[in-house]
C-alpha cells in the first residue's frame, strides 16, 4: 500500500512540481507518462536528500524522459538505469550495473554503441535541482529489452561516458527508484 501511495503522490509531483500542466505541455507532455520512476535517498551519507520523479512517454522515434531531480550539489551527475529493480541496499548496490542486456561497452547516450541504460548526465542548477527533459532512441517500456522493472540511479559524480569499470566511473549511488508503469485498476503494473 505505501509503495501505491507513494507512487500516485509521484505523479503528484511530477505534474505539479513541473511548474503545474502548462509547463509540462511545454516539454512536448500531452499524454500520461507510459512509467514512471520515483527516486528515493540512498543512505551514502546522512545528509543525503536526493529525490525526485522520473517519467517515460513513448513518442514518435523513441522514448522521451521527463525529470526534476532535487537535493544535488551544482553540475553533472550520471544518470543510468541498472540491471534490477532492486533499490533495498543503503548504497543501493543491489541494483546491479548498468542494464546491458544487447553486451554493448559503456558509452554516451547518443552513441552507436551503449548499454541500453546509458543516459549519460543530468545537470543540476546552483540550487541543486535539476529539470530535464531527453528524447531516447534505444529503451523501450515492453518486450525483452523493457527498462520497466529496473532501477534508476543518480551518482555523485559526472560520467564520462568512456571508462568501462565501473562504467563512467560516476561514483556514489545518491538515490534509486525502480521504474514501474502506472496503476491500473489499484494494481501497479510492471
Amino acid at each position: 500500500m505505501k509503495r501505491n501511495t507513494c507512487f500516485a503522490a509521484g505523479i503528484a509531483v511530477l505534474a505539479f512540481g513541473m511548474g503545474g500542466c502548462a509547463s509540462y505541455k511545454e516539454t512536448g507532455a500531452g499524454a500520461k507518462p507510459d512509467a514512471v520512476a520515483i527516486l528515493n535517498p540512498t543512505k551514502v551519507s546522512p545528509t543525503n536528500d536526493v529525490k525526485g520523479t522520473v517519467s517515460f512517454t513513448k513518442v514518435a522515434g523513441g522514448v522521451r524522459i521527463d525529470g526534476q531531480i532535487t537535493g544535488l550539489t551544482p553540475g553533472a551527475h550520471g544518470f543510468h538505469v541498472h540491471e534490477k529493480g532492486d533499490c533495498s541496499a543503503p548504497d543501493a548496490t543491489s541494483a546491479g550495473g548498468h542494464y546491458n542486456p544487447t553486451d554493448m561497452p559503456h558509452g554516451a547516450p547518443d552513441a552507436a554503441l551503449r548499454h541500453v541504460g546509458d543516459f549519460g548526465n543530468i545537470d543540476a542548477n546552483a540550487s541543486g535541482v535539476a529539470k530535464f527533459t531527453k528524447l531516447d532512441h534505444v529503451i523501450t517500456l515492453e518486450g525483452p529489452n523493457s527498462i520497466v522493472g529496473h532501477a534508476l540511479i543518480v551518482h555523485a559524480k559526472p560520467d564520462d561516458l568512456k571508462t568501462q569499470n565501473p562504467p563512467g566511473a560516476a561514483g556514489a549511488r545518491l538515490a534509486c527508484g525502480i521504474i514501474e508503469k502506472p496503476m491500473t485498476d489499484g494494481i501497479q503494473k510492471r
